[in-house]
């Protein structure tokens, strides 16, 4: 079922299997869709349909993987928006939009996934450097836009593709670290809550840094000013420095 440019190919529910999506979720399971009428096995990997209900109503926008338990992702509920080149941009737009307004400096988880429309796709910014982790065929599938799309939004000197994390095995798509454009860094600094932390990028974990712990270890420093703190799975060790200068005793930080 190759898609076409004014049509998509429909991906059909079982009999009462769209009660799911009608309440919110946003994923779709190979068993609720109706694999006589939908064979799975004729879409390719990423193939942008539209879910219909075995009465043929209308329900969204999606991404299929034959290969996945979840075989498709909803990329949009509005008929009028699919996930073309143009949406693509414009959600990467509106999710710097709105860290710009939230962060006074360019560091942070810049797409959370589902959240900012783009199931799949993680992207966390240190200053003109971006690092994206795509976990989903139907991501993968637009990597050249992504990486275009976010090199002119962000006006970024680099961008690095970590493409290794485990939910790739998954959805039967290759691991690979490589730099997608620009020049990128072994590692860059950033200041976090007034802290100096120096990331590893290529060699790090997943991203680089657990951006979306910034305001728990802010909120966590009035829990940690003594006694002694054990930093558990430290990784750079940004629990167990907000500890030492919270004014913990002793800090033990382990990996």
């Amino acid at each position: 079922m190759d898609e076409s440019p004014d049509k998509l190919a429909p991906l059909i529910l079982r009999k009462d299997e769209e009660r799911r999506l009608l309440a919110g979720h946003l994923w779709i399971y190979s068993n609720e869709i109706d694999t006589a009428r939908s064979p799975l096995k004729a879409y390719a990997p990423g193939q942008p349909v539209e879910v219909l209900s075995q009465r043929g109503q209308w329900l969204a926008h999606a991404y299929v993987n034959p290969h996945s338990l979840i075989a498709a992702r909803v990329t949009s509920r509005q008929r009028a928006c699919p996930l073309d080149g143009a949406e693509l941009r414009r959600r990467l737009q509106a999710a710097a939009d709105l860290r710009a307004r939230l962060y006074p400096a360019p560091n942070y988880r810049w797409v959370y996934g589902e959240s900012d429309g783009l199931p799949g796709l993680v992207v966390d910014r240190y200053g003109a450097i971006a690092v994206v982790q795509i976990n989903t065929a139907g991501m993968e599938r637009r990597r050249g836009e992504i990486v275009e799309a976010l090199r002119s939004i962000g006006d970024l000197s680099g961008v690095l593709l970590r493409c290794d994390g485990d939910s790739r095995v998954l959805e039967n798509l290759p691991s690979y670290v490589e730099t997608g454009y620009g020049s990128v860094p072994a590692e860059v600094e950033i200041e976090e809550n007034g802290i100096p932390f120096l990331v590893p990028l290529a060699a790090g974990q997943k991203t680089g840094w657990f951006y979306d712990q910034a305001d728990n270890r802010l909120r966590g420093r009035p829990l940690l000013n003594s006694g002694t703190v054990i930093d558990a799975f430290c990784y750079a060790g940004a629990w167990g420095v907000n500890a030492a200068l919270a004014g913990a005793a002793r800090v033990i930080c382990v990996d």
